[in-house]
Parts: C-alpha cells; structure tokens; sequence
C-alpha cells in the first residue's frame, strides 16, 4: 500500500508555502492586530485568487472539488506562517458543511465562498465562543438540537478577548429572522463531522505552528553566543530542540491519517481525529515550552517573534474539543467491548 501524498499534492503545498512565506510576515501580522477588524481584506483576495477558498466547493458550484486530504498539507502551511484569515475554517468546516446540508442553502452560498464575494462561519456549542463571526456575511449556528442559517444583521454580536491576538473571538446571539436548516438527527450528523473537521484543522496547523518554533529557535541558538561560541552548539539547547523534532515527526502521520479517515467517511474518523489533535497539540505545547527556554529571557519580550506562533498554538489546542474531550473519545473505543485494537486491526 502507498501511503504517500501524490506528485500534485506535494507541489501544490510547495507553491502555497512559497506565497504564504512570502506573504504573510510576521509585519503584516503585527499590522493587522491595529486594524478594527484584525483581519487584511488584501491578503483574502490573494487567497481567493489562488483558489483556496474553494478547494472543498463541488466544481459544479465553481470550485475545485478536493477534499480534506488534499488541503492537510495546506492547512500545516497556514499553522507555519500562523495565518489569522480564517481560510482552514473555510475550507475544512463551513464548506462541507454546506455542502451536507445541500439544497438552496448551498446553491447559492457556495458559488459565493468559491469567488471570494462571502464568508461563512460555523458556530457549535462545543467551541463556545465563533471566530471570525464579525466578518461573516453567513453564521451557520448550533442552537440546541437544532442548526440555524443567520445573515450579518440577524445576530449580535459581543466580543471575547483571545490569548492569541490575531484570533477574533464572539459570543452569538441569533436574533429573529434566522433560518433553521436541520434538526433531529441530521444537525447532530452535521455538528459531529464539522467538530471532527474543525479538530483536524487545529491539528493540521499545530504542525505547522511546531515547526515554525523549532525553526525559530534554532535560527536565534546559532546566532547568539555564550563562551564565545552559538548556544546551539551546546548540548542541552540541542536535546531541547531534538525532543520537539521526535514528537513532531510522529504527529505527522495520525494527522495525515485522520484527514485520509475523513475524506473517506472511514468509521473510525472520529477516532483518529482525536488521536491527531492530541499528538498534534501536545507536539506544538512542547515546541513552544521548549522554545521560549532556549531563547531565554528575550522570549518574553513582545518585539520577538516567538509569542506569535506560541498563543496560537495555545489557543488550537483549546478549541474544537480540549484534551479532555479527545482523550475520553478515545478512551471510549479503546475500553469499548470488543474493541478492535492492535496491528491485526490497523487497515480492517
């Protein structure tokens, strides 16, 4: 079995790791934390014209037709640069999520995201708090046991101050006039795999985030000296960079596997999110933990880039389900009668 990302897939991420890096500096970042929205409608566009934003669209609403497989890589792009436009949101949970909701709803909302002329969020009660709602044309809610469609001026908003700057945080309320899309058993469907898809996002950009920090650490180890010579040279600072590496590297593969479960409505995708935002998460925990001690008292202070990448992975690994949720998911099938565990059952 080939378990290897295809030619196309690998240079499609190099090209968007060439326009990211290029694009989103650590500047532009800081620059947008002084806007009122915090987020660079320059930047969006750039997004759009590259065809990001509808890489999940169905080609018959204008878009690529790809699937989450296809867009992991990409995801762990945006995690690098800490990208604050919500394109992973985008792509891996309010498309497909319009895209199982179907109908009219779809039709006309689709197009739209594929173009770059709407942004749609998701809400679930299970993140508490909806990012980038503020920007949103469409907010596709989880009320109860119920989902509602709710346009700009049909909520209010009231806004949460997040660790991480560059994350845009509000409480909803819908207000009347909203539409309600599902109910019963098919909004618990569509809440699960969006909480599902929304944890594999985070996943997919803690990678990235992980591995933005080593690379930062180690560039700022060999400039500095201590004893007249770089203090990366020193033993210590090495093991603590090469402890994020090994956890890093097998972070990797339960996060590719979990899109390849989602991409195809694999059972066990629930599972192997779990899996892959714990790894994951813990990876970008321990980066930033080991970051900020090789860079010293310097990694304190605000002009270093450093804190950039730490709050966001802060953040991620608190959102779409803590640790607490995942680990209980998992603990829920690993404990479960008859569970099927071991090699024999890994590609069952």
């Amino acid at each position: 079995m080939d378990f290897t990302f295809t030619e196309d897939q690998l240079l499609f991420q190099e090209s968007v790791r060439d326009f990211l890096q290029n694009e989103v500096t650590c500047e532009r970042i800081r620059a947008s934390w002084e806007t009122d929205s915090g987020r660079d409608t320059a930047l969006w566009n750039q997004l759009v014209e590259l065809g990001l934003t509808g890489m999940t669209v169905p080609e018959e609403h204008g878009g690529l037709g790809m699937t989450e497989l296809d867009f992991v890589l990409l995801a762990q792009e945006c995690g690098y640069v800490a990208l604050p436009e919500p394109l992973v949101h985008t792509v891996m949970v309010a498309v497909p999520m319009l895209n199982e909701l179907g109908g009219e709803l779809a039709a006309e909302w689709l197009p739209k995201i594929a173009a770059g002329d709407a942004r749609v969020v998701v809400g679930l009660q299970q993140c508490l708090l909806v990012e980038d709602a503020h920007i949103a044309d469409l907010l596709l809610l989880q009320q109860g046991n119920v989902l509602v469609a709710a346009t700009a001026d049909q909520v209010f908003l009231k806004h949460n101050e997040s660790i991480d700057p560059s994350r845009k945080l509000f409480s909803v309320e819908v207000q009347a006039g909203a539409q309600q899309i599902a109910e019963g058993e098919q909004a618990a469907t569509c809440v699960a795999n969006a909480l599902n898809r929304g944890a594999l996002g985070c996943a997919a950009q803690a990678l990235g985030l992980a591995q933005r920090m080593v690379d930062l650490s180690v560039q700022y180890t060999s400039e500095r000296q201590q004893f007249g010579k770089p203090i990366g040279s020193f033993q210590a600072v090495k093991h603590h960079m090469a402890n994020v590496a090994v956890q890093l590297e097998y972070a990797r593969a339960p996060t590719h596997r979990a899109a390849y479960a989602i991409a195809n409505g694999q059972e066990l995708a629930a599972y192997a999110v779990s899996h892959a935002k714990i790894v994951a998460c813990e990876a970008a925990n321990l980066a930033a933990k080991n970051s900020h001690q090789v860079h010293g008292a310097m990694g304190y202070t605000w002009e270093m880039d450093l804190h950039i990448f730490m709050k966001k992975a802060w953040a991620l690994a608190n959102t779409w389900g803590d640790t607490g949720f995942h680990k209980s998911r998992i603990g829920d099938r690993i404990f479960a009668p008859r569970a099927a565990l071991g090699a024999g059952a890994t590609f069952a």
